[in-house]
């Protein structure tokens, strides 16, 4: 079955009061239990902020060098993410939109390649 990885960036979350926030965890909670029940759930989480580590690892040099911090500036981040196994698109999205729903922000749902091709 193909993986499909549902996800947001920290930026898309907005801004909103503590109280919103945590009445979105119970919901987000709710929607990981049932795809566990549906035997879809593979791995979901959220990202450490502006507080966590953040480590890079370049080969470009001819030599990997692994430094701390961002390897590009950017302004948007991976905030979380799920990773779900399902038939096709259309349960994909249905799964991102549960998701997004609940979280109460954007979330992107993308297809992996198949396992063994390279292109």
């Amino acid at each position: 079955m193909p993986a499909y990885l549902i996800y947001f960036n920290q930026q898309w979350v907005g801004d909103h009061p503590e109280e919103w926030f945590r009445g979105r965890g119970p919901r987000a909670r709710a929607v990981t239990e049932e795809m566990k029940a549906a035997g879809v759930y593979v791995f979901a989480g959220g990202l450490e902020e502006e507080d966590g580590p953040i480590y890079s690892a370049d080969p470009t040099s001819g030599e990997v060098l692994v430094t701390d911090g961002p390897y590009v500036e950017s302004k948007e981040f991976l905030g979380g993410f799920a990773l779900v196994s399902v038939p096709d698109d259309e349960t994909a999205k249905m799964w991102a939109a549960k998701v997004a729903e609940a979280c109460g922000w954007p979330h992107e749902v993308r297809r992996f390649k198949p396992q063994g091709r390279t292109e």
